[in-house]
């Protein structure tokens, strides 16, 4: 082999030396990055992770008096919460004492009343998880998950600014309708083999009722929060005006 081949052959291997160092470097760096932030978002997860036990650090105070102590103007509960799993955990279990029509908003909603005296409001599932709503954004009904979803995006997210929400199960001939009041017990009916109700809100009607499983209904349940705080309404900047033809003034 000449001498001139012999340069050039020695050039490509050197070449291919030097990128073989440098990709098995950047594997290395690119690896031990990447195990980190693996280590990172397992310990943010561990953070997250509540568990639903009825257990109370502090014995004297039901869990809806800690939740009330917890709201202050920028956030409706704090970052270190050791009581938030109680608090949810009796937003699911704790007894109905009472039950009327939720009259504010759009959409089908129940206002409870909890053993202990707590506010809830109870968003009544309407589709199945899979089903898929056609038309405008604003088309069909609300989607109780949803709440589920936005809670705990909130705390992900790290803004603490959403009211707390769980998911529930009740039977609504043995739990809500013995303590319905007569205005919601009104609006009860049976289709099927399913009992059904419509409540009062501003796009409810008898002809689209919320239907339970039999009796079994699956719903949402968001604390109310304490009377002390009053709240003021902002409309927001980008809302639409739900009429067609009709422009927002930001468009």
């Amino acid at each position: 082999m000449k001498l001139k081949q012999r340069v050039v052959l020695l050039a490509i291997l050197l070449v291919i030396f030097i990128f073989t160092k440098v990709f098995l470097i950047d594997n290395l760096d690119t690896s031990a990055a990447n195990r980190e932030d693996q280590r990172a978002f397992q310990r943010m997860l561990s953070g997250l992770r509540v568990a639903l036990d009825p257990r109370l650090e502090h014995t004297l105070q039901s869990p809806w008096e800690i939740a009330a102590q917890w709201v202050v103007p920028r956030e409706v509960y704090p970052e270190d919460t050791p009581e938030l799993g109680a608090v949810m955990h009796a937003m699911t279990t704790k007894k109905i004492i009472k039950a009327d029509v939720g009259y504010k908003g759009t959409q089908l909603k129940a206002l409870l009343i909890l053993e202990g005296g707590q506010k809830v409001v109870f968003k009544p599932k309407r589709y199945a998880r899979d089903y898929i709503v056609e038309g405008e954004p604003y088309a069909g009904y609300d989607r109780h998950n949803a709440e589920v979803a936005a809670f705990h995006l909130d705390r992900i997210l790290g803004f603490r600014r959403a009211p707390l929400v769980v998911g529930r199960f009740v039977n609504l001939r043995t739990e809500m309708k013995p303590v319905a009041t007569e205005q919601l017990l009104g609006t009860f009916m049976t289709v099927g083999n399913n009992t059904c109700f419509y409540g009062k809100c501003y796009y409810c009607r008898e002809t689209e009722p919320a239907c339970a499983d039999g009796d079994i209904m699956e719903g949402s349940v968001t604390l109310w929060l304490p009377d002390v705080w009053p709240l003021q309404k902002h409309r927001h900047p980008w809302g639409r005006t739900y009429r067609e033809g009709k422009l927002a003034r930001y468009e």
